[in-house]
């Protein structure tokens, strides 16, 4: 099966690979050309635009960082909405429910069918081929599709026959991500100001029931570390709560806790270098408590 795939980012890259390593020809686009010809020494064809893509393959992802460029990329001037060969258009980025819909009417226009299919599990899932896959779309069309996302998938449902329904889910699961790593590395401020030591409570809540994705994964490996560099923007973060408040605007559900997790990442991101990790909200909450957390040797 042929398949198309553009976004060879952090996530993107890998994904591609997994691909290949299933006997997928893939055929890929980015306007970073370097990410191309490391797609390209894999096995992938590269191609000029994202139209063209779309002229070469009946099924094309995108893996992009925001609704715009998904926009673009899709319905703009040589977007996948102009390719003759398309038939299942798959989004593997966050955008937010109503996104989604948009961009599914306008290539239900032209014949082509929509899934979005947001993924969870960070660099590291997308690395090692186990990311969450959370489709929402026509059965038929997550059917035919269904191979190519378990190359890079571990764990690939279909959770809603309607379009947007994936990425409500995925906006769910980065709110918890987003305030879990706040409320947990507040809490871990707390307890070294108490006297306890770093490891001590890390390891304690790992092994009891405040243990999370946040404190498992992103605290114990990318902030006790020191290195912060879990593999998720700052800036990206940002944009999924937004997103989140948005759309919980849009069907009347209050969420105090993601607004106040948002306006932690906003402070953050004001502050704090451009391009940061998402973990850089750290070192915010590390100067009003005047202490850090870290492994002490």
């Amino acid at each position: 099966m042929e398949v198309g795939f553009i976004g060879l980012g952090m996530m993107g890259g890998h994904m591609v690979r997994h691909l290949l390593a299933r006997g997928f020809a893939v055929h890929v686009f980015d306007v970073d050309a370097q990410a191309v010809d490391r797609a390209v020494r894999l096995g992938a064809t590269a191609h000029r635009t994202a139209a063209a893509v779309a002229d070469a393959a009946e099924a094309v992802s995108v893996c992009l960082p925001t609704p715009d460029i998904v926009r673009k990329v899709v319905l703009g001037k040589d977007g996948i909405i102009e390719g003759r060969k398309i038939k299942i258009y798959a989004d593997h980025s966050t955008t937010g429910p109503s996104v989604a819909r948009e961009v599914a009417s306008a290539l239900a226009e032209r014949q082509i069918t929509a899934l979005d299919a947001p993924l969870a599990g960070g660099v590291a899932g997308a690395e090692a081929g186990t990311l969450s896959v959370m489709v929402s779309g026509q059965p038929w069309a997550f059917e035919k599709m269904q191979d190519a996302f378990k190359s890079f998938g571990r764990n690939v449902v279909l959770v809603g026959a309607e379009v947007g329904q994936g990425q409500s889910l995925k906006l769910v699961n980065n709110m918890i991500v987003g305030a879990t790593l706040a409320a947990t590395c507040e809490a871990v401020l707390f307890g070294i100001r108490c006297g306890l030591a770093p490891r001590t409570i890390v390891d304690m809540i790992n092994a009891s029931t405040g243990r999370s994705f946040s404190s498992e994964h992103i605290l114990n490996k990318a902030i006790m570390t020191g290195s912060f560099d879990f593999g998720f923007r700052l800036e990206l973060m940002r944009k999924d709560l937004r997103l989140c408040l948005a759309e919980a605007e849009a069907v009347r559900t209050p969420m105090p806790t993601c607004s106040t997790a948002k306006q932690l990442y906003d402070l953050a991101d004001f502050h704090g270098p451009a391009g940061a990790d998402m973990t850089e909200m750290v070192h915010m909450l590390e100067r009003w408590a005047s202490t850090q957390i870290r492994e002490r040797s």
